[in-house]
């Protein structure tokens, strides 16, 4: 199994010393959609220690998926430049989280609100298809996002999109606080093209909680003959020379023995 971290690709040597075998960036921060290509290539020299294989946080709080001011044009021409910029540098899988651009905003309709997000799973994935990219819909937990906060309710918009370059993700962290059943995650492996992981208590790295047993979800993955990548994305956590040594090296017992 690939395990990665979510760290910023300068960090690369040092995940990659910790036995990291990708990076996952931050979609905002790296591919920074909003800014011209010249300005873009200004911060990325094209080099990395170990292949950025996923970015997260797709899209700006403030450029709004849900609600009655989305401009699905603008949505258009940002997710453009990302999968554009995400094919050249190989990135091969972008996440689609996003609590505050698709929140629901209190009083709006939630049917056109699912509308409105399926409306734009269907553009960003023919975008992604076009440059070998899979787009995977992250579950997030009710504290965090008010739409999407299940495993089995993503799997809806799954097939709504019904289209192969939008997939699943699941999060151990979220799950767990979800409180969802492993059989809801065997239902969904079908569509499960990349998984984050971190410890319930505190959203710590794996491991470093000591109260976290990953063996029964990574029993379902094993399973199910999961074939995509494992990331790590946790609070506080950026000792990679040591801390990260001690995490890469607890996921892999854990996937071992499970």
């Amino acid at each position: 199994m690939r395990f990665g971290i979510c760290a910023k690709a300068q960090r690369a040597e040092e995940l990659r010393s910790a036995g990291a075998d990708f990076v996952e960036e931050n979609v905002q921060t790296f591919f920074r959609g909003l800014v011209s290509d010249a300005e873009w290539q200004g911060t990325w020299s094209g080099d990395s220690a170990l292949p950025v294989f996923a970015a997260n946080s797709l899209v700006p709080g403030d450029l709004k998926i849900v609600g009655p001011s989305v401009d699905f044009e603008r949505l258009r021409k940002y997710l453009q430049t990302v999968v554009a910029r995400a094919q050249r540098v190989g990135t091969k899988v972008l996440v689609f989280g996003s609590g505050t651009a698709r929140n629901v905003p209190d009083g709006f309709d939630r049917e056109r609100a699912q509308v409105q997000i399926v409306t734009f799973c269907k553009m960003a994935a023919e975008l992604c298809g076009g440059a070998g990219v899979t787009l995977v819909v992250e579950p997030l937990n009710r504290g965090e996002c008010n739409i999407i906060n299940t495993v089995g309710e993503a799997l809806t918009f799954v097939k709504s999109v019904n289209h192969r370059n939008f997939q699943c993700l699941v999060d151990s962290y979220h799950f767990w606080v979800e409180n969802e059943k492993l059989e809801e995650l065997e239902k969904a492996m079908a569509s499960i093209r990349h998984v984050h992981v971190a410890d319930k208590d505190g959203r710590v790295a794996p491991g470093q909680s000591t109260t976290a047993d990953y063996r029964p979800f990574f029993r379902v993955l094993k399973r199910a003959n999961y074939q995509g990548a494992i990331s790590v994305e946790a609070l506080d956590f950026n000792d990679f020379q040591t801390v990260g040594k001690r995490v890469i090296a607890f996921l892999h017992r854990q996937w071992d023995e499970a």
